[in-house]
C-alpha cells in the first residue's frame, strides 16, 4: 500500500525567528503586502515588532486589523475588498487561527474569481495564491502549516472549511517569543486544540505510518508541557516545546483529517460563537471515550506515549486517555458547555447540525447517531 504525505511551507523555528522576515520578503521580490492581524496582536505589541522587520526590508505595506474570531465571509470580502483595492502582491499574517485563516481565504480571491463561499469543500481553489508568511503567535490550530481555512458562514450558520493545497502558507516563522504574552486562558484552549487534533488525527480512518509517527510525537510533546505554558508564559523551554509541538501535529492531521470533536466544535462555533479550542476541549474527554471503542488499541498506544501505566486489559486500557485528558482540561479550567451560555434546549439542534459536518467522515467511530451526540453533549454540560 502507498501513502501521499503533503508538506509545503519552509519553516523558520524558534526564538528570534522574526529576523529572517525582510529576507523573504526579500526572496519575492515583493513591492506591497498586506499585513493581518487582529486588536491582541496589536495591543501586545507584537504587530510592532514585525512592522519593524517589514521597514527593513524597505516593502511598501498595508494593514487590515479587524481579524475577528471565528472570522466570517464577510470580514474576508472586506479584507479582500481593500487587498484588491491596494494592489498588494502578497501577505503577512501574524496571530492565531482565525488571523492566518483570515489571510488564507484573502489570498484565494487574490487569484481566482468569485466569492469564498465558493471555495468551501477540498480541492476547489484552482488558481495558484500569492506568498503568504504565516507569524502564528498560538500554539494551538497549526493553521500555519496547514491547508485548511475555517470561516463562518452567517448566512447558513454554518462553519465550513476550504481545504485546497495552494492556499498553504508559502513560509512560516515560528518564533516562540511570540506566545509569550497569550493569556493563561488563551495558552489552555489552544494547548487543548493541538491536542485533540493530535488524538483525532492519529485515529482518523485516514491516517497512514507517516501520520500517526507525527501526531502520537505531538501528543507527547503538548501533553508534557501545556500545563507549564499556562502555569507560567514566561517558560520559554515550554513555550518552545508547545510550538514544537503543534507543528509536529499539524503535518499529521493536515494529511489524515479530523472527527467527531471537530464536528461538534464547529458547530458550536457557528451557532454560538465559542472559541474553537475551548469547544474543542471541552468535549475531548467524552468523544475519546465514545471513539475508544471503535479503536482501542490506538487509544491504548496514545495512553503509553503520554506516560500512562496500562496492564493486560484493553477494556480499561482503552479509557485510559480519555480519563486522562479529562482529568487534564480540569487542571487547565477548560469552561463546560454550561458555563459558556449553552442550554440543554439547544441540544437537539445541535446535534442536527453536527450530523451534516463532513468532518464526521473521517472519525474512526461510523454510525454516529443524534442520540450519541446528545449523550456525548450531556457529558460535557
Amino acid at each position: 500500500m502507498s501513502y501521499n504525505f503533503f508538506v509545503k511551507s519552509n519553516i523558520n523555528f524558534g526564538t528570534g525567528a522574526v529576523a529572517v522576515l525582510p529576507e523573504l520578503l526579500g526572496k519575492y521580490g515583493l513591492d506591497k503586502i498586506m499585513l493581518v492581524y487582529d486588536g491582541g496582536v496589536k495591543a501586545a505589541g507584537i504587530a510592532e515588532k514585525v512592522i519593524g522587520q517589514i521597514e527593513k526590508a524597505k516593502v511598501s505595506y498595508v494593514v487590515f486589523d479587524g481579524v475577528i474570531p471565528n472570522p466570517t465571509n464577510e470580514v474576508v470580502e472586506r479584507a479582500a475588498e481593500l487587498a484588491k483595492k491596494e494592489k498588494v502582491e502578497g501577505f503577512v499574517a501574524v496571530g492565531g487561527g482565525s488571523s492566518i485563516d483570515t489571510a488564507k481565504a484573502v489570498n484565494v480571491l487574490m487569484t481566482n474569481p468569485g466569492s469564498i463561499g465558493e471555495y468551501g469543500g477540498m480541492n476547489m481553489v484552482k488558481n495558484p495564491c500569492l506568498p503568504l508568511i504565516a507569524v502564528p503567535t498560538t500554539a494551538g490550530t497549526s493553521s500555519e502549516i496547514t491547508n485548511v481555512s475555517a470561516l463562518i458562514d452567517t448566512e447558513k450558520i454554518v462553519k465550513y472549511v476550504v481545504i485546497d493545497d495552494n492556499i498553504v502558507a508559502s513560509d512560516v516563522i515560528a518564533d516562540p517569543e511570540f506566545t509569550k504574552t497569550a493569556p493563561a486562558g488563551v495558552t489552555a484552549a489552544t494547548g487543548m486544540d493541538a491536542i485533540t487534533h493530535a488524538v483525532e488525527s492519529y485515529i482518523s480512518n485516514m491516517a497512514s505510518p507517516l501520520t500517526k509517527y507525527n501526531s502520537i510525537k505531538g501528543l507527547e510533546i503538548l501533553y508534557h508541557h501545556v500545563e507549564r505554558a499556562v502555569e507560567n508564559g514566561a517558560d520559554m523551554e515550554a513555550r518552545e516545546q508547545m510550538m514544537l509541538g503543534c507543528i509536529i501535529t499539524g503535518f499529521g492531521f493536515s494529511n489524515a483529517n479530523l472527527g467527531l470533536v471537530h464536528a461538534i466544535a464547529h458547530t458550536l462555533s457557528a451557532h454560538f460563537g465559542l472559541a474553537h479550542g475551548m469547544a474543542n476541549a471541552c468535549v475531548l474527554p467524552y468523544v475519546t471515550a465514545f471513539n475508544s471503542e471503535a479503536v482501542p488499541e490506538a487509544m491504548t498506544e496514545l495512553a503509553r506515549a503520554v506516560g500512562l501505566e496500562t496492564g493486560n486489559d484493553i477494556e480499561k486500557d482503552r479509557l485510559l486517555l480519555s480519563d486522562a485528558l479529562l482529568a487534564l482540561t480540569k487542571k487547565l479550567k477548560i469552561k463546560t458547555l454550561s458555563e459558556q451560555g449553552i442550554e440543554r434546549k439547544d441540544f437537539d439542534m445541535l446535534a442536527e447540525d453536527v450530523l451534516k459536518e463532513p468532518v464526521l467522515g473521517f472519525n474512526p467511530r461510523q454510525g454516529v447517531t443524534k442520540q450519541d451526540i446528545i449523550a456525548i453533549l450531556e457529558q460535557a454540560y
